[in-house]
C-alpha cells in the first residue's frame, strides 16, 4: 500500500513539474510578446488565448510561427556596401524639394512624398515612363519580350512560379539567355515556390544560371522564418527596365486557373525609378545567397545610359520584419488614407485592416471622402473569405462602401488617392503583409496613371455587386461562428 502511495506521489510530482515548466514557458512567451515583440494588440490577445487554453501546444506553435525577435537583425542587408547605398540615394538629394516645393497645385503631392520619404520610402524620382498592366496576358507578353531582349543581366525575384505552361516558358527564356552569356539571377520564396518548375530550375542552374531561395525549404519546417515570406514580385532587365506589382508567374495569373479571370496589377518602369528596385534585389539576394556574391551595383545599372525622357514621379516603398515596428508600407497606406480629400479607391484580395486604419477610414468618410473598397467574391482561402466579410461589416458601419468582384478573382493590391497618386505593388491590406511578409509597392505620382487605375477600378465595379448592410444582418449562427473564429485564426496564419 505504501509503495502504491509513493508511486502516485511520484507521478504527481512529475506531472506538477511538467505543469510548472509549461507555465514558466508560457510566461516567457507572454513576456517576449508583451515587452519585446511589441505585437499588434489583436495578435497578442489571440496568442494569449492559445497559450492559456493549449499550454504545451501553444508554446510550440508560438516559437514555430509567432516569434520574430530572433531574426530582425539578420534581415538587415549587411552585404550591401555603403557605397552602393550612396549610389542609390545620391540621386534623390534635394530633388523632391526642387521638383515639387512651391509648385501651384502640387502641395498635396509634395506633402505626401515628403512624409513618405521620412517614413522610409526612398529614391523619389521624376523622370520615369510608367506603364500600368491590369491583365495577366498583357503583363506577361511585355515581360517576356523584355527578357528575350536582355543583353547583359536579368534580376528576378518572384513569390510564386508555377510548374505549368507559363512558368516553363519563363524558365526556357532564362536558360536561353544564360546560354547567350547574360548574367541571370532568379530568387524565389521557399514557401511560395512550392511545387514550382523544379526541372526547369535544375536545367537553369546546370546551364550556369544563379538561383537562390529566400528561406530554403530545407529549414523552413523547423523555423519561425516560415512565417516571414518574400512576397515581392520584381524584375530588372539590363538595368534599363523594371517590373513591380502583384502578378505571380503561371497560367492561373492569366485567367487559366480554377478561379477564372484573374485581375491584378503591375507597373513597368523605365527611368531612374529602377535604381531602388535593383538595390532591393541585391539586398534580398545577398541575404539569401551570401556565398554567391553579386558584382558591384554599378555592373547592373548604367545610370549614364538610362533614358530620362519620362516625367512620371515615383517612390519605392519596402516593408518587412526588418522594418518593424514602423513598417513603411503600413505608414504609406495610413498616409494615403489620411490625406485623401476627394476619393479613396482600394482594391485588395485580403481585407484585414488594423484599428488605426479603421479609425482613419472612418475619419475620411466623415470628411466627405468617397471611400470605396473592392474585394473578391470567390474564395481562394476560406479563412480569408470569412475575414473579408467580417471587416466589411465593420467598414459598412463607418460609411465605407464595399463591392464584391464577380468576374473571376481580384488579386490586385491598389490604393488610389484623389487625382494624382496611386500605389501598386505586392502588399495586401492585412496583418501578414503589414507585419510578417517582405513586400514592395510603387508609389506613383501621376494624373495619367492614376486616371487609368481609376477607370479600371470603376469598370471592375460594373462586374461587382455592392455589399449592403442588410446582407450582414440576420446571418445564421454557424456563419457568425465561422467569422468569429476566422478573425482570430487569420492573425496567426
Amino acid at each position: 500500500m505504501t509503495s502504491t502511495v509513493d508511486e502516485v506521489l511520484s507521478y504527481t510530482n512529475v506531472i506538477s513539474d511538467i505543469v510548472m515548466v509549461i507555465v514558466v514557458l508560457d510566461i516567457i512567451a507572454l513576456f517576449i510578446m508583451l515587452f519585446l515583440e511589441k505585437y499588434d494588440p489583436r495578435v497578442f490577445v489571440t496568442w494569449l488565448i492559445v497559450l492559456i487554453l493549449l499550454p504545451p501546444v501553444g508554446f510550440i506553435l508560438y516559437m514555430y510561427m509567432g516569434s520574430t525577435i530572433y531574426n530582425r537583425r539578420k534581415f538587415i542587408p549587411k552585404n550591401i556596401s555603403d557605397t552602393n547605398l550612396m549610389l542609390a540615394s545620391q540621386h534623390q538629394d534635394d530633388l523632391l524639394e526642387r521638383d515639387l516645393a512651391g509648385q501651384p497645385g502640387k502641395e498635396g503631392m509634395y506633402a505626401l512624398a515628403k512624409s513618405m520619404k521620412r517614413a522610409g520610402a526612398w529614391m523619389y524620382t521624376n523622370d520615369n515612363d510608367v506603364t500600368l498592366f491590369t491583365e495577366g496576358n498583357d503583363k506577361m507578353t511585355s515581360l517576356f519580350e523584355d527578357l528575350r531582349s536582355a543583353r547583359k543581366s536579368i534580376l528576378m525575384e518572384y513569390y510564386i512560379i508555377r510548374n505549368d505552361r507559363v512558368g516553363n516558358i519563363l524558365m526556357d527564356i532564362l536558360i536561353q539567355k544564360v546560354s547567350e552569356g547574360v548574367e541571370v539571377r532568379l530568387l524565389t520564396d521557399g514557401f511560395g515556390i512550392g511545387k514550382g518548375p523544379k526541372e526547369g530550375i535544375f536545367r537553369f542552374r546546370n546551364a550556369g544560371g544563379h538561383y537562390a531561395m529566400f528561406h530554403s525549404s530545407l529549414n523552413l519546417m523547423l523555423s519561425p522564418k516560415k512565417n516571414n515570406r518574400n512576397h515581392r514580385k520584381i524584375a530588372i532587365i539590363d538595368g534599363r527596365v523594371a517590373y513591380c506589382g502583384g502578378f505571380n508567374i503561371g497560367d492561373e495569373y492569366q485567367g487559366e486557373g480554377p478561379l477564372g479571370h484573374w485581375r491584378d496589377a503591375t507597373v513597368r518602369v523605365v527611368g531612374s525609378g529602377i535604381v531602388p528596385m535593383a538595390v532591393r534585389f541585391c539586398a534580398d539576394w545577398q541575404y539569401s545567397a551570401p556565398r554567391d556574391r553579386m558584382r558591384p551595383l554599378q555592373h547592373y545599372l548604367d545610370l549614364d545610359s538610362l533614358p530620362h525622357t519620362g516625367s512620371t514621379r515615383m517612390q519605392l516603398v519596402d516593408g518587412g520584419p526588418d522594418t518593424m515596428p514602423n513598417n513603411p508600407v503600413q505608414m504609406q497606406y495610413l498616409a494615403m488614407m489620411a490625406r485623401a480629400r476627394k476619393r479613396l479607391y482600394i482594391t485588395t484580395p485580403y481585407l484585414v485592416p488594423d484599428e488605426a486604419m479603421l479609425l482613419v477610414l472612418g475619419n475620411a468618410v466623415r470628411s466627405g471622402v468617397d471611400v470605396r473598397i473592392l474585394i473578391p467574391d470567390k474564395k481562394d482561402h476560406m479563412f480569408v473569405y470569412w475575414n473579408n466579410l467580417t471587416y466589411s461589416d465593420e467598414l459598412l458601419k463607418l460609411g465605407v462602401r464595399v463591392w464584391r468582384y464577380k468576374d473571376g478573382f481580384v488579386h490586385e493590391k491598389m490604393l488610389l488617392m484623389d487625382d494624382d497618386c496611386c500605389s501598386i505593388g505586392s502588399a495586401n491590406l492585412d496583418h501578414r503583409s503589414l507585419s510578417l511578409n517582405f513586400e514592395t509597392n510603387v508609389m506613383v505620382y501621376s494624373e495619367e496613371v492614376t486616371s487609368k487605375a481609376a477607370d479600371q477600378f470603376l469598370r471592375d465595379l460594373e462586374d461587382s455587386t455592392e455589399y449592403l448592410p442588410e446582407q450582414a444582418e440576420g446571418r445564421p449562427l454557424m456563419m457568425r461562428v465561422r467569422m468569429a473564429v476566422s478573425r482570430q485564426l487569420i492573425l496567426l496564419a
